[in-house]
């Protein structure tokens, strides 16, 4: 239990760890559903291909775009893309940046189902039945079917229990040959998906690292600023409704003092605090106009702050003096008793 408490903290400590976890839950979900899946080949001339094919490829395409639904930055992405300029302008690097690491990790799913499917070998097997060279593997002057019937004898091959073509090939050797391809396909996919991200994780920093650090940077700036103006908007929220419901209850015991009730003293809880948090906004028309300023424009990234010290060359390096320095005047003053 302290490993899976572990590991669990370890995908719960920043947005790429919980995302890599979620795509590797994925992977291993896509190979159990593939292992749970019945394979049933139609044995028809036009419908093996159709079939095959899309068991091959129709499945990946909804591993990838899940892996983009349960991928929270999706909706920052398109937020960000999507906003007005404001005072705050948008990096298309930054933009492409968050784009291809939600790619990269919604493909990993698709990779993995594709791998499976040509290392097991039922798909192209029924996609491809009808396409057996018969003249290097079979008989083909052992009988006089015409083309159309040798392509539906060929279309039976994936379905063993009806297959009726052993005098023109033996089933074992189709589906072996096929099986063979299939398999050889598998690996070159694997082989490929492994070379392209050794490519992309080792000569992506060799090029561009500045630009790369940049973006990473103000990607994760991004996620967090979301993530707290949540955190904000949710605590102004939990203090305008504590104000809102004493208010109301003060209302009422004056109400009922009113009437003549005699209630019972109570210290009134002490909400000054939650009234600083309220930081001014104290009704519905002023949060909603705040709510859209911050959409529409959001604050520029400089933060005012008094110069920082340039002894060392770390900051204002090269920058006139915001507070030019001033000769100190000092002035002595003489007293006497008379």
């Amino acid at each position: 239990m302290d490993k899976f408490r572990m590991i669990f903290q370890f995908f719960q400590s920043n947005q790429e760890s919980f995302m890599n976890g979620i795509c590797g839950i994925m992977a291993l979900a896509s190979t159990q559903m593939y292992s749970a899946f019945d394979f049933n080949c139609p044995c028809l001339p036009h419908y093996n291909m159709v079939y095959g094919l899309g068991i091959l490829l129709v499945p990946p395409f909804i591993l990838f775009l899940l892996g983009f639904v349960l991928n929270n930055n999706i909706s920052m992405l398109a937020e960000e893309w999507r906003r007005p300029q404001g005072q705050r302008g948008k990096d298309s690097a930054v933009l492409r940046y968050m784009f291809c690491s939600m790619a990269q990790r919604a493909m990993i799913a698709p990779a993995v189902w594709v791998s499976v499917t040509l290392l097991d070998g039922k798909c192209i097997t029924c996609a491809f039945c009808t396409s057996v060279p018969v003249e290097t593997l079979g008989n083909i002057s052992h009988s006089l079917l015409s083309q159309g019937e040798i392509q539906r004898v060929l279309a039976r091959i994936p379905c063993k229990e009806i297959y009726n073509g052993q005098e023109l090939i033996a089933n074992e050797v189709a589906v072996r040959y096929l099986r063979c391809i299939s398999q050889a396909l598998g690996w070159c996919f694997v082989l490929l998906m492994t070379t392209l991200a050794f490519l992309v994780r080792s000569l992506r920093p060799c090029f561009s690292q500045a630009a790369f650090l940049k973006s990473r940077y103000w990607s994760h700036y991004i996620d967090i600023e979301r993530k707290l103006f949540d955190e904000t908007c949710a605590e102004h929220a939990r203090s305008f409704a504590k104000v809102c419901i004493q208010q109301f209850f003060e209302g009422m015991s004056t109400d009922l003092v009113a009437a003549r009730c005699h209630l019972p003293r109570k210290a009134p809880e002490d909400v000054g605090e939650a009234s600083k948090k309220l930081l001014g906004i104290t009704d519905r028309g002023t949060m909603n106009m705040a709510l859209k300023s911050w959409h529409r424009c959001k604050p520029p990234l400089h933060l005012h702050s008094p110069a920082l010290p340039s002894g060392n060359g770390w900051a204002g390096e090269g920058q006139p003096s915001v507070h030019p320095s001033v000769p100190r005047r000092e002035t002595a003053a003489y007293y006497s008793l008379v």
